[in-house]
């Protein structure tokens, strides 16, 4: 009854501050955050920077931002991997997203939450001899970690975006011009170097979920990959390898697994940055659950089996496993993702990643078998809370060879590609005897393999430069105008009309917005 009452305290405290904390997300720039939360009405004692922070996490964790559909549809559609197994999803599936129509707007927004409430946090606990010394270094560093995942979303997706990194007057904010992207990102890797600093290897308890260490210097090789800057992908990369806890999953399957998984023992060794909704992070704060995300990639009983006779009996083997079809089914592979004499002859991974049966029921549509949870127990539909994995070691491995490779040729990568294809194949079946050229096209295919539909292959494809010619080369649905409509000008989204119409400064460095005008 204790820890019930203590629990339910502090989420009454936190359900204060997060008032004061997220404002509203239509509009960035309606409330001067001054006079609300700040260091001067805050930040008092070390309770009170947790839970400030913690405010950042439940916002990055929202049906608007990590939480929802929106994020992963600009980030997995309209490649060559993911698409909708019926006519939805047109907009971002079918390129024909523009101002104002699915122009990216609720990302936009959560990522400004997350954005003025982690600025309040680095600025409220830096310097701030009221705080353990402790507290300060990490809420300084976590807050700094989320930040930079706003601007690495930000940039990645509209390119030049407002920027600041302080507490503005509503009036600053209503004039803030675009800000190169180049400017933006070089202050992040700065930052993320110092959040590295600050930073503990690793959490457990209530506090497993909260940025570490090593995500910091992940994300930061993800900026440097965004910009081509191979010695420092190598170098973050080979640190991550050779000298955090994470360690790669000696089966494929369990990388995710979340039909073993329980929110008990989510977090895999392999992981190193996720968004957590387990429930484990922070005494007292209540897990938001991730609504959508797994459903998308859940069958839907409506659709299942092929044969529709045989349902009723789908559903007798689906209960006796605890299992059930209630997601969506709304996100697919692609037809030539989904056809195994697509990828290499004995790859593992196409079994554990694509679903094209069940309980020796052929299904009408393939799934994404490694993403989903059918669990009527543990993750029920409207109850998921499985963590959103954002990078993870493998990832890692990949980008080091990658870099490798561009620095000095596919001598000095071979050991960081062979080690994750290492579990893809019994026998194995290393790399060896390529060109700098051969390799890197390898690569780029073996990335696809690997990591397909975690939110890569998209803005893989964009930096590239192979977007519109992979496109072109493409098997999609029947429905699908993807081919016909993608244009250069579609590498970026516009920046959303509502914001223009509340700040014309934004037009001013580049009046066509991205080429959509």
């Amino acid at each position: 009854m204790k820890h019930i009452i203590k629990n339910i305290f502090n989420l009454l405290l936190i359900t204060v501050v997060f008032t004061f904390f997220t404002g509203c997300d239509e509009d960035y720039l309606a409330e001067d955050y001054r006079d609300g939360l700040s260091p001067k009405t805050f930040y008092n004692n070390d309770t009170e920077a947790q839970m400030a922070v913690n405010g950042v996490y439940v916002l990055i964790k929202g049906s608007g931002y990590f939480g929802g559909r929106w994020r992963q549809a600009a980030w997995n559609f309209g490649a060559d991997e993911m698409g909708p197994s019926r006519n939805i999803w047109k907009d971002v599936h079918n390129y024909t997203f523009d101002e104002g129509i699915y122009d990216g707007d609720q990302v936009w927004n959560a990522a400004y939450s997350v954005i003025r409430n982690a600025n309040s946090v680095i600025q409220g606990v830096k310097d701030n001899d009221k705080l353990s010394d402790a507290i300060k270094k990490q809420t300084h560093g976590e807050a700094l970690v989320l930040r930079a995942i706003a601007y690495y979303d930000l940039t990645v997706q509209f390119g030049d975006v407002p920027y600041f990194r302080e507490l503005l007057s509503s009036e600053e904010l209503s004039k803030l011009p675009r800000v190169s992207l180049t400017k933006i990102r070089t202050e992040m890797k700065d930052d993320l170097q110092e959040a590295f600093n600050l930073l503990p290897d690793s959490y457990s308890g209530s506090d497993l979920g909260r940025m570490t260490k090593w995500a910091a210097i992940a994300l930061k090789s993800k900026f440097h990959l965004m910009d081509s800057e191979w010695a420092d992908v190598l170098s973050t990369s080979e640190n991550i390898i050779n000298n955090s806890p994470h360690k790669l999953m000696d089966k494929f399957e369990d990388v995710y697994g979340w039909d073993k998984t329980t929110p008990g023992n989510q977090v895999k060794t392999e992981h190193i940055l996720w968004i957590d909704y387990a429930g484990a992070l922070g005494s007292g704060l209540v897990p938001r659950h991730n609504l959508q995300l797994t459903n998308e990639v859940n069958p839907r009983l409506r659709d299942e089996p092929k044969d529709k006779k045989q349902r009723n009996a789908l559903k007798k083997v689906l209960a006796a496993n605890n299992h059930a079809f209630t997601g969506f089914g709304a996100q697919v592979p692609l037809p030539d993702l989904a056809n195994k004499t697509k990828w290499e002859s004995g790859d593992l991974r196409y079994d554990a990643t694509i679903l094209n049966e069940y309980g020796g029921f052929k299904l009408k549509f393939s799934y994404f078998k490694k993403l989903q949870n059918l669990d009527q127990i543990h993750s029920m539909r409207d109850g998921h809370a499985e963590n959103v994995v954002m990078i993870r070691l493998a990832d890692i491995y990949l980008m080091a060879a990658e870099a490798a490779n561009e620095l000095s040729g596919p001598s000095s990568a071979y050991k960081f590609v062979n080690k994750v294809r290492e579990r893809a194949f019994e026998p194995d079946k290393p790399w060896s005897g390529m060109t700098k050229e051969s390799f890197r096209t390898a690569l780029q295919e073996e990335r696809k393999f690997e990591l397909c539909a975690e939110g890569h292959r998209r803005v893989d494809l964009i930096r590239w430069g192979i977007l519109l010619e992979t496109v072109e080369k493409t098997k999609y649905f029947k429905y699908s105008t993807t081919k016909t409509n993608i244009k250069p000008k579609h590498v970026k989204y516009p920046i959303p009309l509502d914001e223009i119409l509340r700040n014309p400064v934004l037009l001013e460095s580049d009046p066509t917005n991205n080429g959509y005008r």
